[in-house]
């Protein structure tokens, strides 16, 4: 492929992701560093991480996604990143594509990137997944994480963006009880993300919010037309905001909860 003369760092964030990191980081090692940052996974994760002779590997705790990338972003020693997640792979092609865009222009500060997903070992070619895009090249001294969001981060970006033509791969359903896990996680951390702006619970929202999402994806962005797989991906982004809600009900009660206790007598 030739080397390239910009130097980019490769970074990734990691928790359990034996059978997901080892493709991962093959298809990174083109970059000049690779820096990995794990939450203290359980699986050997992080001992396959540290034998890995390309990598370097800290751990750090895991707050949620935007702070955990943001440390991770601290640590690269070149300006050009490009940011994977562990369950995605840079294709051959877009690693070429990578490397003539950073050599050959200097006109935009960031750029998105469009996903394939797969399901298991099959395309998942709709169920609301056919437009996304994330940043996941671009300068390190022009973008940093936004504060307003703790899952499905975004940057705020001091100059231009464009979107490479070639696509990421996703590896986003490993089995029903890794995706499951995901989609809750996300929703509680959603929860979160919604006390920290002043959203309050309604059982309206409980009730009427996974319907949509379900109906909007699997009829609406056609999620019927992925069979069994759309089924099972449709239900379960339901099932996140579901939880979201439940753990937002759940934050509010929490929060409410001093005001309920006695107030304690001053003096005699």
């Amino acid at each position: 492929m030739g080397l390239q003369s910009t130097k980019i760092t490769a970074l990734v964030i990691t928790y359990n992701e034996i059978g997901y990191i080892e493709n991962c980081l093959k298809s990174i090692e083109f970059a000049d560093e690779i820096v990995v940052v794990d939450s203290y996974s359980t699986d050997g994760t992080y001992e396959y991480l540290l034998s890995h002779p390309k990598v370097r590997v800290i751990q750090h705790p895991f707050k949620n996604y935007t702070a955990q990338k943001a440390f991770t972003l601290e640590q690269a020693s070149n300006d050009w990143v490009i940011f994977v997640d562990a369950d995605e792979v840079v294709t051959i092609e877009l690693q070429k594509e990578i490397i003539e865009t950073v050599n050959s222009s200097k006109e935009h500060a960031a750029y998105w990137f469009r996903r394939k997903f797969m399901f298991q070992q099959s395309r998942l070619r709709f169920s609301g997944w056919q437009t996304d895009k994330n940043y996941r090249l671009f300068r390190k001294s022009k973008v940093r994480f936004s504060a307003k969001r703790i899952v499905h981060e975004t940057l705020e970006v001091d100059g231009t963006s464009a979107t490479l033509k070639e696509k990421l791969t996703h590896y986003c359903y490993r089995d029903y009880s890794d995706y499951k896990r995901k989609m809750l996680l996300y929703g509680r951390l959603k929860a979160k993300e919604a006390i920290q702006k002043g959203k309050g619970f309604s059982i309206g929202m409980l009730l009427g919010k996974p319907t949509f999402t379900f109906v909007y994806n699997y009829i609406f962005r056609l999620g019927i037309f992925d069979g069994m797989k759309g089924i099972k991906v449709c239900y379960l982004n339901a099932l996140g905001d579901w939880e979201r809600y439940l753990e937002l009900r759940k934050l509010e009660h929490e929060q409410k909860a001093p005001s309920l206790k006695p107030v304690s007598q001053r003096g005699n």
